[in-house]
């Protein structure tokens, strides 16, 4: 059985691309078919591996400023040779489901999301965006512009599989399809430290506007209370603008520190709308519980009362509320760590190999 990953970017380290890490480690001889490949970024998760990419890469800032080529996104993804291939696993957040695969091909998507620009996020979207004048004049034109071929290339997969039942609703409103729910894998292991909690909140990730850190910021600056918090990203110097004399930036930092910094926290806490929400589950598996915005994946992902408890208004008061009244004693450490095991990294194996296997129609696998 020969088969071909396609993945829409590999230019940032992120949740879908520890998806592809896991799958490319499930078929070792697949090539990656992707618009755009930073090297420096992702050479050490994808070493050795054969990567193929689009003509967006030899373009004049295709690789660093890819963003300013969407209009030739679609024509990147369909140019992709993806002919001799039995399966085509593509992992897409927007483009990598419109690749063309052959018609005795089985083509399985795993969709992190329907296109967040172009669906539920276009507005904010817009809004966040700092292009020149003439570029901000024409994008929301192309946007729409893209929204039917959207549709269409959501219609090429042979089976769709959503990360959580939050994108699979989405899939259903936005593309009209029925999907399969597998949970994306997680390394509870390698967060498997041994707990001992200190004075602190924890928060973190990939430092943009959507994941509402201020509300963390302010919550515990206000009250008071040591937060530490993990990452980089565009939004890193306003928020420390924000951040009372309580609040430490730990930055990136390393596989093992995060997982000590998850078992010695008093609890993670998770403000945004994710469509899983990875950070939340790695928090568990070491152990703390789990401080979270009651809406997305990780509605699905935290049971109230027993791997964590959740604020119901995604601002900084009704935080203050929830962190003023948390008591860490309420929660079992064992209790935690069984809720994270749900996503286990072989749990994700099992389930995706076994919907290859059977959805490969005459392919021998």
């Amino acid at each position: 059985m020969k088969v071909a990953l396609v993945h829409d970017f590999l230019t940032q380290d992120g949740g879908a691309e520890r998806v592809l890490s896991v799958l490319a480690d499930m078929y070792p001889h697949a090539p990656i078919f992707t618009l755009a490949y930073d090297a420096r970024v992702l050479g050490r998760r994808f070493s050795g591996k054969d990567i193929r990419t689009s003509f967006i890469q030899r373009l004049p800032g295709g690789i660093h400023h890819y963003q300013r080529f969407l209009p030739l996104m679609p024509t990147a993804i369909e140019a992709l040779d993806v002919s001799g291939y039995d399966v085509v696993i593509s992992s897409a957040s927007a483009f990598a489901k419109g690749v063309l695969v052959s018609d005795d091909a089985v083509h399985i998507c795993y969709c992190h999301t329907p296109t967040r620009y172009l669906w539920s996020d276009s507005v904010s979207y817009l809004n966040t965006l700092s292009y020149a004048r003439p570029i901000q004049t024409v994008l929301p034109y192309v946007l729409t512009k893209m929204r039917p071929w959207d549709r269409l290339a959501a219609n090429r997969p042979d089976i769709m599989v959503a990360n959580s039942e939050e994108v699979e609703r989405r899939i259903k409103k936005y593309y009209e399809r029925e999907a399969t729910v597998i949970y994306p894998p997680v390394d509870t292991e390698a967060f498997a430290h041994n707990r001992k909690p200190e004075d602190y909140f924890l928060t973190g990730g990939r430092l943009v506007g959507y994941k509402r850190f201020a509300i963390v910021i302010e919550a515990c600056t206000r009250l008071r209370l040591p937060l530490r918090l993990f990452g980089t990203g565009p939004d890193e110097a306003r928020l420390k603008k924000l951040a009372g004399p309580s609040v430490s930036f730990l930055g990136h930092i390393s596989k093992d520190e995060l997982a000590r910094s998850y078992a010695s926290c008093i609890a993670f806490i998770h403000p945004q709308v994710e469509d899983f929400g990875i950070t939340a589950v790695e928090a568990m598996a070491a152990g703390a519980p789990v401080i979270a915005y009651a809406k997305g994946g990780a509605l699905e992902t935290v049971h109230e009362g027993v791997s964590g408890t959740f604020f119901d208004e995604q601002s900084w008061e009704a935080l203050a509320d929830t962190l003023a009244r948390f008591s860490q004693s309420q929660f079992s450490e064992p209790e935690v760590r069984q809720d994270s095991k749900r996503y286990a990294r072989e749990v994700f194996v099992n389930k995706f190999s076994a919907l290859v296997a059977s959805t490969s129609k005459a392919v021998k696998v």
